[in-house]
């Protein structure tokens, strides 16, 4: 049979495709754009008749149509890799779970049977001429839950680009169980402005990237903050290796600072393995040869990161402790992201022969009372998230300053943490390290 009629032979409609879900399956939405929200909404239509169907996804970008269309988990159950704030929400109202992982090993856990799929329902882009569908935005492990699954439905996106892969970047028609086509726009996630405050703390990184860098930058007001500096600056020739590619680095590439020329490793490709934002962005990645997806296990591979020499990764996290603990994913036992790809690329960095990492924060946070709190504390309570374990930091950055931890004892880590901490607290912050015995006495105030 060729091509087209087994497409229209596999062709049906979202209601007719989720009837190969059954009671008491797992069935994986895959992660940030690969989410299917056709199928999604035909699949929350099924309440009223099936029980016990978990539904597995990450970073989702819109309302998920299993948790709202079943308020009281009569028949859906949701799991979410890592979080998005529409997962956040989810969490807290108790109608979602979280499942720890980091983002190279996301993979394994399919292929260990860890994670099992009955049912797979990913995004596509619009077929080939020789029957394939490209994984488009999201490649990261969507190859591990594919090969894992029982049964695989795509809905295909006009609006999803077409991307080029280095593997794990495809799959076939005659590997698909059915075909749904979806006029839905993509998902897109809006590009947050950066605050005075973020332009303070890019302003503490800016410093220590140089000329052929390859950068890792994760999400948000800072990383934004920081892209406009690199943009209206003389840097030049950087590269791009992501786990996520989002909007900053489209603004890097439209000024001409990304060249990936320098690069040792996929010399002149900018690679991520996880792109959203705008839908500017996703035509920017339409058939753009300068740019290729991966899979996660090797794009947040140390030993990948190792060989790119000028490696610089820069990171969010919610607070620090005086040893150097970090926690990036966390508020007590509140659920606010992942541990995803910080430790990753982390320790990928450190090992690269020039790496630098930096994990960054606001030095305190005000609640909604209007009381300030440190975001640099005497030690971690109350259920934090560790996601940084202090032997692998690096550099913590404030708006008040970046203090590079590696190496240093506990007094040297404690003086260091304090001078960066928001002035209010640093008298408290002093006291605490003395009781901890980790300040030094002849230390000058």
């Amino acid at each position: 049979m060729d091509i087209a009629s087994l497409y229209e032979e596999k062709q049906c409609t979202p209601e007719e495709a989720v009837r190969l879900v059954r009671s008491g399956d797992w069935v994986d939405y895959g992660q940030a754009c690969s989410f299917p929200p056709d199928l999604d909404a035909a699949l929350a239509a099924r309440r009223d008749e099936l029980t016990d169907v978990k539904v597995r996804n990450a970073i989702s970008m819109r309302p998920i149509q299993v948790v709202e269309q079943d308020p009281l988990q009569q028949a859906f159950t949701y799991n979410v890799w890592h979080c998005s704030g529409v997962d956040r929400k989810y969490i807290d109202e108790g109608r979602a779970f979280f499942s720890p992982m980091m983002f190279r090993f996301c993979g394994s856990y399919y292929r260990r049977g860890q994670a099992p799929v009955d049912v797979a329902m990913i995004t596509v882009s619009p077929m080939d001429r020789y029957g394939n569908f490209s994984y488009s935005l999201t490649n990261c492990c969507t190859q591990e839950i594919l090969d894992a699954a029982k049964h695989i439905i795509v809905e295909v996106n006009e609006g999803a680009p077409f991307v080029y892969g280095m593997a794990d970047d495809h799959i076939n028609i005659r590997n698909v169980d059915a075909v749904v086509e979806s006029t839905q726009p993509m998902c897109t996630v809006s590009s947050r402005g950066a605050s005075a405050l973020d332009k303070q703390i890019a302003a503490q990184i800016f410093p220590f990237i140089h000329d052929g860098d390859t950068l890792q930058l994760g999400i948000g007001g800072m990383p934004n903050a920081l892209g406009t500096l690199i943009a209206e600056s003389d840097l030049k020739d950087l590269g791009m290796h992501t786990e996520l590619m989002s909007d900053g680095y489209l603004d890097l590439y439209k000024a001409g600072k990304i060249t990936n020329k320098r690069k040792p490793l996929q010399h002149g490709k900018g690679v991520f393995s996880v792109c959203n934002g705008s839908q500017e962005l996703y035509d920017f990645l339409d058939y753009n040869i300068d740019i290729l997806s991966a899979p996660m296990h090797y794009v947040n591979d140390p030993e990948t990161i190792r060989q790119l020499d000028h490696f610089v990764s820069i990171n969010g996290c919610i607070a620090c402790d005086l040893y150097g603990q970090v926690s990036s994913e966390s508020a007590g036992t509140r659920q606010i992201s992942g541990t995803g790809g910080q430790l990753d690329f982390v320790t990928g960095a450190y090992t690269a022969e020039h790496g630098r990492t930096f994990l960054a924060m606001a030095s305190s946070r005000v609640d909604k009372k209007g009381v300030r709190h440190s975001n640099i504390v005497p030690y971690f309570t109350g259920g934090d998230i560790i996601t940084t374990p202090r032997a692998q930091t690096m550099y913590i950055v404030t708006e008040y300053g970046a203090v590079n931890l590696a190496g240093l004892t506990t007094w040297q880590r404690a003086e260091k943490l304090i001078g960066i901490a928001h002035p209010d607290f640093r008298e408290d912050l002093i006291k605490a390290a003395e009781a901890q015995h980790i300040w030094r006495r002849s230390y000058k105030r």
